[in-house]
């Protein structure tokens, strides 16, 4: 683990590339912190699994009656068949499709989970320094746990991965993504079709440390997998945000879906494109419903 020294920072976007929620700027200072230096690895996660024989999300059933919560009344039930383990993976188009539209590059593939990142018929095998993926928030805090820490909270997060630096927009500065030498993981080309793969790995992970970590030591702040932080999300929440130490609002509002509550994830992934989300920023923000897995999702903790 890496010590993250105490700061203050005006957190959210400094430029007009960010999302609503990424706005307003505003002031916060944190007591200091220690984060692991990369994001937790299949060999981690592996040797907890082992010690408390742990099933992850992803390898259960769907629980009909927490999911009937997230959809609108009066929902079927679907078949059992759909309600097998599975997890969501990334399969690329055939052409350009409506960016708006996800359900067109994810689908959800039975018997994927995170020793099976493509599906049944894949593996890990010669992965163990790759982030551990289809890890759900609940998941990741099982872990947390496990391991004698705790997920960062999103202000945590955003300074350790602005690395020493004052407003910049990358980890790295102000250098674009896209250029050699290549800064992070992420979708060269044109997404969700096409990957160039210009920086060696091609809409997959990359073992950690691949690159160049930033000014605290901290590796994959930027891009390979999505970190789920503690927070509970709201696209509102900087407005009211406390400025000290803040921790996230009491309960999750997403207006894009009302009835589904979320938390924050943090990063960018290796899916990430500026025609599409541009993630790799520090203030870009994430969210999901703490039960999802997804191929581009893990996850590093902290210790006070």
């Amino acid at each position: 683990m890496k010590r993250i020294p105490a700061g203050s920072f005006m957190m959210g976007s400094h430029d007009n590339q960010g999302r609503a929620d990424e706005y307003p700027l505003h002031p916060v200072q944190l007591k200091g912190f220690y984060m692991d230096e990369t994001e937790v690895t299949n060999a981690d996660f592996a040797k907890f699994v082992q010690a408390t024989n742990y099933i992850t999300t992803a390898e259960k059933s769907i629980d009909w009656e927490e999911l009937s919560k997230q959809v609108p009344v009066g929902t079927p039930r679907p078949p059992d068949s759909l309600l097998a383990p599975s997890s969501l993976v990334f399969v690329p188009t055939t052409g350009p499709v409506n960016l708006n539209d996800y359900s067109q590059w994810w689908e959800f593939r039975r018997g994927a989970d995170w020793k099976h990142p493509q599906g049944p018929e894949s593996s890990i095998q010669g992965k163990d320094h790759h982030p551990v993926v289809h890890v759900s928030y609940d998941d990741a805090l099982a872990y947390a746990n496990w391991a004698g820490k705790r997920l960062p909270t999103e202000a945590e997060w955003e300074w350790a991965s602005r690395g020493g630096l004052k407003n910049e927009r990358y980890p790295w500065g102000s250098a674009s993504v896209n250029v050699a030498p290549f800064k992070a993981n992420s979708f060269q080309g044109n997404f969700p079709q096409e990957d160039l793969a210009l920086d060696g790995y091609k809409s997959t992970t990359a073992p950690v440390k691949s690159f160049q970590p930033n000014g605290y030591g901290l590796y994959d702040m930027a891009g390979n997998v999505w970190e789920w932080c503690a927070d509970w999300y709201r696209s509102d929440y900087y407005k009211q945000s406390p400025r000290l130490n803040p921790k996230g609002p009491s309960k999750s509002y997403d207006p894009d879906e009302p009835q589904v509550p979320k938390r924050v994830m943090r990063g960018g992934s290796f899916l990430c494109n500026d025609s599409y989300c541009a993630s790799y920023r520090n203030a870009a923000r994430m969210k999901s419903s703490p039960d999802s897995g997804l191929q581009h999702t893990g996850f590093r903790c902290v210790k006070d």
